[in-house]
């Protein structure tokens, strides 16, 4: 039962060719690189969010009629 021989990835390289076929192995992997690259730039948008932000004080004046 062991390790998988050439054979064996032979084998499941033409299935996947076959169920794949040649033009969308290509198109799926370009699809993964533009998700890593639009989560990476999510990522560093998250990051400079709250930096680029001010925060405000409201004051509150006291109820002196009491």
């Amino acid at each position: 039962m062991g390790s998988l021989s050439i054979w064996h990835w032979l084998i499941v390289l033409a299935i996947a060719l076959l169920l794949f076929g040649r033009g969308k192995i290509p198109e799926l992997m370009g699809d993964v690189a533009k998700g890593i690259k639009s989560f990476k730039k999510g990522m560093n948008d998250e990051e400079e969010t709250p930096s680029q932000t001010t925060s405000r004080t409201v004051e509150h004046k006291a109820d002196e009629s009491k």
